[in-house]
């Protein structure tokens, strides 16, 4: 076998075990053996879940290890519902509840001093395994039908390739190691004193570089110079990456593996993008190995940052023409409801309904009779079959426009089991923004939405395929408008406390959220129950004239995905071939531009730029404030107490010598045109 850069061979492996064996007085001298035939197998499994919830994939995770497993111990870092109780009990045979510190590390010491060493010993094998990864995408039964036969003292499912230096650490080795997500050990080993003194003397852990630092990275290194003999089942030698479990996690299922890491879909994106790991092909492979994705959705969407995850899981659906996904047999029954301001609008909009694949129930809302009288006029006049039912509401208020003429003017509308799907549109127009700007955001959401029959009919076959997608929507807009980089605008913090109201626990994105901005989508009602469950009052919404950031619409707005979120529902975003094309060539001209005078990778710009903080309008006080920030860090950690009162300042200062340039660039006054999509009105 070839020797690279930081790997040891096979032979390598054995001689540097040997030496140390030799070299060390008390060293371990039983043998490896392999798993006796006949022999008992203990596994303790961590589990960590916020919401004190059994997801799907721990109950299928253990129904196929239950046949290699004579005891199951369960440990679970923090709450556990009752309704986790009930699904975990069946599967397990001891079941310990701690307090959420340690992490995984001290909830396997917890385990271990639970469950005895007398009673361990009655075991040939323990597994120490926790809930960051999903399977079995391929079956266990081979795994340890080779692992079993192998003279090991410990093993594990995946290793870590050998970094210099250590990038926890910034210095030294980190050294080889096996992955802690799935570390057996067998007796001749966790019955040693080398074994009692290593989680007698383990520290607290309190981060997650402790657990690397102090359990993951230090467990192989620790035990091979003790002269144990140890191998993964699935060698990093074998693999092209240091990090085959994050950065090669297709090439391992296709070899085999079981395990198929959660990380490697809300990891970092800009790391995963450097090394070219296309998490929608490793969905792809754990698809074809029989692996229910719909399972892994349910639980990644609630746990991770919603962008993060659309990202890493290339979410983003160029949908054809033409039809080809549609099943006729199971058609789903669909509700459209239309916010109609400009009446004169009416005629697109069902034009564009009229797509749809299936007859569909129509309810429109409006704010005045008079447009009522002419919106059902002009509906009449079409007389078409495929308009099952017609209802024209008119609403008492205009507040909140359609977002509370969805929410409260049609909640009757999305009652649960009433409908499939609900497709919600409205009329828009951008007038206070430049023309071009208001018609391609309204092309751009119209035209992702409802682009043509056939288009239609596949965006409505995601959902045939898909019992776990909640909704659709166009993907941001940034050609017109300057919403990259600043998406949450002033409703980040009004977001947190309704979501907090809501019993929304989803993490939130940092920069940007995963949002229907715009507001049009094509949704499941279920998806959007604790919004529509929740008893919105009209003047909980802003009048018209106030229609701006922090404003409910403009929050609600940004909590669509994540509130799906939270009740198992993951999203998509959808664009036909044409506003792809238009986007892609504009965000490659744009990224490249701004790469231009910055070295490196993609996370190597982002890094830098985060660093660096705020950059201003290129001031004197943006610029020192970047200067200390990148060379004297601890300057700047002392000055920021006067940081924001000084760019506050300066900011205003600006806005007097620069009134124009000022009003056209307002972040608020822009997001507010972008969101709102509508003339400001007194109705």
């Amino acid at each position: 076998m070839a020797v690279r850069r930081g790997v040891l061979n096979r032979t390598q492996c054995s001689i540097r075990r040997s030496d140390v064996t030799k070299s060390e007085p008390g060293a371990q001298s039983a043998s490896a053996q392999v798993f006796p035939e006949g022999g008992r197998r203990v596994v303790f499994y961590m589990i960590y879940d916020p919401r004190g919830e059994i997801d799907d994939y721990i109950p299928y995770k253990l129904e196929r290890l239950r046949p290699h497993a004579d005891h199951i111990f369960a440990v679970i870092n923090g709450a556990l519902s009752e309704s986790g109780r009930a699904r975990l009990e069946p599967l397990t045979d001891t079941i310990l509840v701690r307090e959420n510190v340690g992490f995984d590390v001290w909830a396997y010491k917890a385990a271990l001093e639970e469950f005895g060493a007398e009673q361990l010993a009655e075991y040939d094998e323990l597994i120490l395994m926790n809930y960051t990864w999903f399977g079995p995408v391929r079956p266990f039964e081979p795994l340890f039908s080779r692992m079993e036969a192998r003279p090991l003292h410990f093993w594990g499912m995946t290793d870590h390739d050998e970094i210099v230096p250590n990038p926890f650490t910034k210095e030294g080795i980190l050294h080889r190691h096996l992955q802690s997500h799935w570390i057996a050990v067998r007796k001749s080993m966790f019955t040693t004193r080398y074994w009692r003194d290593y989680w007698a003397h383990m520290p607290m852990i309190d981060t997650y570089t402790d657990s690397i630092v102090r359990h993951e990275s230090r467990f192989t290194h620790h035990f091979e110079e003790l002269g144990f003999e140890w191998d993964a089942a699935f060698p990093v030698v074998d693999f092209p990456g240091q990090h085959p479990a994050l950065v090669n996690a297709d090439l391992l299922l296709d070899a085999g593996c079981p395990a198929l890491k959660r990380r490697a879909f809300f990891h970092y994106p800009p790391y995963l993008d450097q090394h070219a790991v296309i998490g929608r092909w490793t969905l792809e492979r754990a698809a074809h190995y029989g692996y229910p994705l719909s399972m892994l959705f349910q639980n990644l969407v609630r746990n991770s940052k919603p962008r993060e995850l659309y990202t890493d899981a290339s979410m983003h659906e160029i949908l054809p023409e033409v039809d080809v996904a549609y099943d006729p047999g199971h058609p789903l029954s669909i509700a459209a409801v239309v916010h109609i301001f400009y009446e004169d609008m009416t005629d697109e909009l069902v034009e564009r309904l009229l797509y749809l694949p299936v007859p569909f129930d129509l309810f429109v809302t409006t704010t005045s009779e008079a447009k009522a009288t002419s919106i059902r006029e002009s509906i009449a006049r079409r007389e078409d079959p495929k308009i099952n039912f017609v209802d024209v509401r008119v609403l008492p208020s205009n507040r909140g426009r359609d977002l509370s003429a969805f929410f409260i003017g049609s909640k009757d509308v999305l009652e649960p089991g009433r409908y499939d799907l609900v497709v919600k549109i409205h009329s828009k127009k951008t007038v206070q923004g430049s023309f071009n700007s208001g018609r391609y955001f309204k092309l751009q959401q119209l035209g992702n939405v409802l682009s043509s029959p056939g288009y239609v009919a596949n965006a409505i076959a995601l959902f045939q395929k898909e019992e776990g997608l909640g909704l659709v929507f166009p993907p941001m807009i940034h050609i017109g408008f300057p919403t990259m980089g600043r998406g949450w605008y002033a409703n980040r913090q009004p977001a947190e406390k309704l979501a907090k109201e809501l019993g929304i626990r989803v993490p939130f994105d940092e920069i940007s959220p995963l949002a229907p901005y715009g507001c049009m989508w094509i949704a499941r009602p279920e998806a959007l129950r604790l919004l529509v469950e929740h008893e919105w009052r009209y003047k909980d919404y802003a009048p018209p004239e106030k229609h701006f950031d922090g404003s409910l619409a403009h929050v609600q707005e940004r909590l669509i995905a994540y509130a799906a979120a939270e009740v198992g529902y993951h999203t998509r975003t959808i664009a036909n071939a044409e506003h792809a094309s238009i986007s892609h060539t504009a965000l490659e001209f744009k990224l490249d531009q701004m790469g231009a005078t910055m070295p490196g990778y993609a996370i190597d710009q982002i890094q830098f730029l985060h660093r660096a903080g705020w950059l201003g309008h290129g001031g004197i006080v943006a610029l020192t404030r970047v200067y200390l920030k990148l060379n004297h860090p601890r300057v700047a950690g002392l000055l920021r107490p006067l940081d924001r009162p000084a760019r506050y300042v300066h900011h205003q200062l600006w806005k007097v010598r620069h009134p124009e340039t000022w009003k056209r660039n307002n972040p608020v006054e822009v997001e507010s045109d972008i969101a709102e999509g509508e003339l400001r009105s007194s109705e």
